[in-house]
């Protein structure tokens, strides 16, 4: 799978302007920029009103960023400021966004990104306009939920015409609905902020979709802010066929930058060094997360994953089984060769199975965003309850090479 960030670099390349270099920026910051180029904008808030969230129905539905500590507190989305006044790119356009739903396969024999019989190099690569320019319909909001939806026609590289809509809920979730969903209780001094999309696809032609005529799958990304001690953590299955994961996306990522012991990997993410992971069904859980050590910042993402179901390879081949592809993956930004960089930022992902589904059927994906924002004592708890993991000696286990 080519992740999509180095072509926002390629599309888009220029050194971060210096609103992108204000670190770190406040959510009222963010929705003050956003208010200028979306009038459909909808903040979402908890009962409280510390916890709050923005939707954008003019950007693809995005969640753009949020908060656990009202308008003044942290933002924790990374939003590509310099992208939104530029003309239109006819490769894609990098507004970034916390949380956004792409379709797939982006390469591959029934990929939407290339045309029938063209070299899937970079010159042919167009994301689709339903998914990076054009605005989806806001269907209904209140003060917690947002209903979106798109109908949309794409020809995949097989030649296969696609009828399908996208509906996509988003709900910001309250204190107790994110004790339940994580089976942890939370101290009263800890922050925090959870919301979930519900993402549904649905077949709206006259055919059903298979392993001949193609199919897409839906692809949820996260873009968070990085820091100099952030650290991504992503629990696997020890016993399970073939590699826990594939490491060399962008060239082999250094070993100081990544571990994995005792069902656990561990991957830098501090924005300084571009490498991104893909963990295959077989292997994946249904949750990763990160953690900041220099700013008391615990992040959790819950996904659904079916390890027996068909996954989709997204690389730009036709040479490779269509049909065997990663559950989620993970980026961390950093300088191309030539020194410019967008974010930085990095990715937690996660994708759901082919849609191999009949007309009228649909298939549905959910993935969750929580964020807490404390002492290391309290987070500790949580990570311990959710990741299977102590977050003391997190930084030591770049010492071990052994992979």
């Amino acid at each position: 799978m080519v992740l999509l960030s180095i072509f926002f670099t390629a599309c888009q390349g220029n050194e971060p302007s210096d609103q992108q270099k204000k670190v770190p920026s406040t959510f009222a910051d963010d929705l003050s920029f956003l208010q200028k180029w979306d009038d459909q904008l909808v903040v979402l808030s908890n009962s409280g009103g510390n916890a709050q969230l923005i939707v954008s129905p003019k950007y693809q539905g995005k969640v753009f960023t949020s908060t656990a500590d009202g308008r003044n507190g942290k933002s924790f989305g990374w939003i590509n400021y310099s992208a939104f006044d530029k003309d239109i790119d006819p490769h894609m356009n990098a507004y970034g966004g916390e949380d956004r739903l792409w379709l797939g396969p982006e390469g591959g024999a029934f990929s939407l990104f290339f045309k029938t019989g063209q070299e899937m190099i970079f010159d042919h690569w167009h994301t689709p306009a339903a998914i990076d320019t054009e605005s989806w319909d806001l269907v209904s909001a209140s003060d917690s939920n947002v209903q979106l939806s798109k109908d949309m026609e794409l020809k995949n590289y097989a030649g296969t015409s696609l009828k399908l809509n996208i509906s996509r809920q988003v709900e910001i979730l309250e204190h107790k609905a994110i004790e339940d969903m994580l089976s942890i209780t939370l101290s009263d001094k800890v922050k925090s902020l959870g919301f979930q999309t519900i993402n549904t696809l649905q077949n709206t032609g006259d055919f059903a979709w298979d392993k001949q005529t193609g199919a897409p799958c839906m692809w949820s990304l996260n873009m968070f802010t990085p820091t100099p001690e952030t650290v991504i953590l992503i629990p696997y299955k020890e016993k399970g066929e073939g590699k826990v994961a594939t490491t060399d996306y962008f060239g082999e990522i250094d070993a100081d930058r990544i571990a994995m012991e005792d069902g656990m990997l561990y991957f830098k993410a501090d924005g300084l060094s571009r490498g991104k992971l893909g963990i295959p069904p077989q292997r994946v859980k249904p949750v990763a997360g990160s953690y900041a050590s220099d700013e008391g910042v615990l992040t959790i993402t819950l996904f659904d994953v079916d390890s027996a179901a068909t996954y989709l390879n997204q690389e730009w081949t036709t040479e490779k089984d269509p049909f065997q592809g990663d559950a989620m993956n993970a980026y961390n930004d950093g300088p191309l060769a030539d020194g410019s960089q967008m974010g930085p930022f990095y990715e937690i992902e996660s994708v759901s199975p082919a849609a191999f589904i009949q007309p009228n059927a649909h298939i549905v994906h959910r993935h969750s965003v929580f964020h807490f924002i404390g002492d290391k004592e309290d987070l500790n708890i949580i990570a311990q309850r959710v990741l299977g993991i102590s977050l003391d000696g997190i930084a030591s286990t770049f010492d071990k090479t052994e992979k």
